[in-house]
């Protein structure tokens, strides 16, 4: 009994945590906190009064494994880089906390409710900061977040396979929650009580990142032999894109051929070595289907209209599933020579020295896709103009990519791209005509000081008396240099302070020919 004192301190921990400022100053979320560790309370409590007559030890064993807290050091790193260039990331450090409370409370508290020993060690901080690099609810619905990571610690428990000879589970918890309620968020059109939009694309505003994340990934594939994994997703996905890209002229993915999110997802999420296959070829196929997975989601998420960024998150669980199939694959394989490499064949190859071979094909190939500008250089999917050319030349999808673009770049309040949406949805080949929206485009532009869109505002005249068609002449205009502050910073920081000459020359690189 006096164990249960254990997450009976973590529940109260995590009750004070909600006087903090960051949380008291929402009455919903503090809210959520209360509920959270009233329900730990709660749970504590009966076991208190069920075990009372429970001659049964309960016991608690200390057991430090490498591939939490390597991997836990690894993500913390991502989190600390990233939030240094993204505010709402540190912002984000006291509900980070309570998550790792609430987790190892209630990671406690299953376990006792089930079996008389718990191991503790850092198993959940990998599983909170996984969950956290792509998916977290927005304050009003933090009650959700909980009740996410509660679903990742039961999946982990409760669905369990017999495998080499020991139980284990099935799914990558922090995976398996994401998958689920990624499901949850599509099927009920709720995405927008998350911030996974806003994760996704933001963490291009640190620099280098795909470098920052390559290298931190080296000391993954190293202590875990998982390089077979991330590198055959990787090289997939290059693969594909390319081939999409040299078939229709333009870019798969329209910035990169790679998302930098997939590409921490594959570094980070899909190779749990615990849910992934044992086999080097096994690994090989895991990392490949993952990589066909992300691609065909994200043009079936595309085409249904659905955020693409759950792309690298719904097919870890079907990939989980299929790891014992994959190496029983790969093993009736072996005997057969077929897709030998090293690893896999060859008495003079041992498992360390296969690795450190992958690690150094993967190296190259990381070099590779650096030197034609497919990590932390421009890609031309970077350019307005280059979408626009595209657009004009019905390339495929082109015309969809240049008004999520212009949508994207008017959010951010550049004037030029909120005028430029209102002159497509005042009747243009590029969308369907829609007066009343290109009207509010062209207020948005009118009140970001954009002057053609105040003139083509009075042009639209109102939805009661709208001008005849014959005299809707709308007027286009040249980026001023506040809008090429951000149509220029290729998916990174604005360029805030950059002299206007430098703004200019970037401008020209671009293809805006006006600044040449």
């Amino acid at each position: 009994m006096r164990l249960l004192g254990g997450p009976a301190g973590l529940a109260l921990a995590l009750l004070a945590t909600s006087f903090t400022p960051r949380v008291a100053g929402n009455d919903v979320l503090a809210g959520s906190f209360w509920a959270a560790g009233a329900v730990l309370l709660a749970w504590v409590s009966f076991l208190v009064i069920t075990r009372r007559r429970d001659t049964t030890a309960r016991t608690l064993e200390v057991v430090l494994r490498p591939q939490h807290y390597l991997q836990a050091t690894v993500q913390l790193s991502v989190v600390l880089y990233w939030g240094y260039f993204w505010r709402p990331v540190y912002d984000h450090a006291w509900l980070l906390l309570a998550q790792l409370l609430f987790a190892y409370a209630f990671d406690m508290l299953l376990t006792w409710s089930r079996r008389p020993r718990y191991v503790l060690g850092f198993g959940p901080f990998p599983i909170i900061l996984s969950t956290n690099l792509f998916l977290w609810f927005r304050d009003d619905w933090f009650y959700l977040q909980f009740m996410m990571l509660a679903a990742g610690f039961l999946g982990k428990a409760l669905i369990q396979w017999q495998r080499e000879g020991r139980r284990t589970h099935i799914f990558n918890p922090s995976a398996f929650s994401l998958g689920l309620f990624s499901l949850l968020l599509i099927a009920t059109g709720t995405t927008e009580l998350t911030w996974g939009q806003e994760i996704a694309s933001t963490l291009t505003l640190a620099p280098r990142i795909y470098l920052f994340l390559f290298l931190l990934g080296l000391v993954v594939m190293y202590v875990f032999s998982i390089t077979l994994v991330a590198g055959s997703a990787a090289i997939v996905l290059f693969g594909l894109s390319a081939l999409y890209s040299g078939a229709t002229g333009v870019p798969y993915f329209i910035d990169s051929e790679i998302p930098s999110a997939v590409f921490l997802g594959l570094h980070l999420l899909v190779t749990d070595p615990s849910t992934s296959p044992r086999t080097p070829i096994g690994k090989l196929l895991f990392g490949t289907l993952y990589g066909v997975g992300v691609f065909a989601l994200y043009a079936l998420l595309g085409i249904v209209g659905v955020p693409t960024f759950y792309d690298k998150l719904l097919c870890v669980p079907l990939l989980n599933l299929s790891v014992e199939r994959l190496d029983r694959v790969a093993r009736r394989l072996r005997p057969a020579g077929v897709l030998p490499f090293p690893g896999q064949t060859g008495p003079d190859w041992t498992p360390g020295r296969a690795n450190l071979v992958h690690i150094g094909v993967w190296v190259l190939f990381f070099g590779l896709m650096a030197a034609v500008g497919s990590t932390d250089g421009r890609h031309r999917g970077d350019t307005v103009p280059f979408w626009q050319a595209a657009c004009a030349e019905d390339r495929p999808l082109a015309c969809q990519r240049l008004i999520q673009i212009e949508t994207n770049y008017c959010s951010d309040n550049a004037g030029w791209a909120c005028n430029e949406l209102g002159r497509h949805l005042a009747g243009s080949d590029v969308i369907a005509a829609d007066p009343e929206r290109a009207r509010d485009y062209f207020g948005q532009a009118c009140e970001l000081r954009f002057q053609a869109g105040c003139l083509n505002l009075l042009v639209m005249g109102t939805a009661d008396r709208p001008a005849p068609p014959e005299e809707t002449t709308l007027l286009q205009a040249n980026p001023r240099p506040l809008d090429l502050r951000l149509l220029l910073r290729e998916a990174g920081p604005n360029l805030v302070d950059m002299p206007e000459p430098a703004l200019y020359a970037r401008a020209c690189e671009h293809g805006w020919g006006f600044a040449c």
